[in-house]
């Protein structure tokens, strides 16, 4: 089975609709499938639904999508850099469903592992319980959350194979794995795409399995936060 595609187009070529589940990786601006972002940007699909544990920022990652007001929910656990994402939100523009951020990451690791369901404590009590399914057990009350099922997933690698064994690099590793199990279809852009058998087998953090198409290409190194002293303090 072919999966290197030339470019991110060709990699989303028939996979894209309007009103489809999306998952992305990444976390702040560490592991984002930027490539892939600006491809979904280009296509013009709407009324998406994106899960990911934040919104980009203003100009850059998911952000781009929220511009062009072609996500209709967020479903994430932190949105506090975007202020375009806090603009459509308090305008009733855009839907949110906040998730508590390992409850996410487990949403997504039980989709990709045919888990339909899982009961949580991790908000009881609060808002995010409400409305949800309660069991005690051993005395202490646990959330049913639901397991995420994508149409479509979207992560960022270091290096892969060119069966789709990935290995992610340091941080960026974050919700990439969860994200790519949870997709129906998975498409990866990396840094490097290497020779069958290059990769140690017991390096690689997601077997290719999970992953249907591959790209390669140049991504920008961009830091969300600029921190500097002066030269006398340092």
């Amino acid at each position: 089975m072919q999966k290197v595609y030339e470019s991110a187009t060709a990699a989303l070529d028939g996979l894209l609709r309007d009103d489809m589940l999306i998952a992305a990786g990444g976390f702040g601006l560490c592991g984002i499938p930027e490539l892939l972002i600006d491809a979904i940007v280009d296509s013009g699909v709407k009324n998406l639904t994106v899960a990911s544990n934040n919104a980009g920022v203003d100009g850059f990652g998911l952000g781009k999508l929220l511009d062009t007001k072609q996500i209709k929910k967020m479903m994430s656990s932190y949105v506090g850099e975007n202020a375009e994402f806090m603009r459509q939100y308090l305008s009733g523009e855009l839907e949110l469903e906040f998730n508590p951020q390992g409850t996410l990451a487990e949403r997504m690791r039980a989709g990709g592992a045919g888990i339909a369901g899982f009961y949580t404590k991790t908000g009881y009590g609060t808002q995010i319980g409400e409305g949800k399914e309660v069991k005690v057990f051993n005395g202490e009350h646990y959330i049913l959350e639901e397991g995420i099922f994508a149409d479509l997933a979207i992560v960022k690698a270091w290096k892969a194979d060119d069966t789709g064994n990935l290995v992610f690099r340091k941080t960026a590793r974050n919700f990439n794995p969860p994200a790519a199990m949870c997709g129906k279809v998975c498409v990866v852009e990396v840094e490097e795409i290497v020779e069958r058998g290059a990769l140690d087998p017991d390096q690689i953090h997601l077997p290719g399995i999970y992953v249907h198409r591959i790209i390669q290409g140049d991504h920008e190194k961009r830091i969300e936060k600029v921190t500097t002293r002066s030269r006398e303090d340092a």
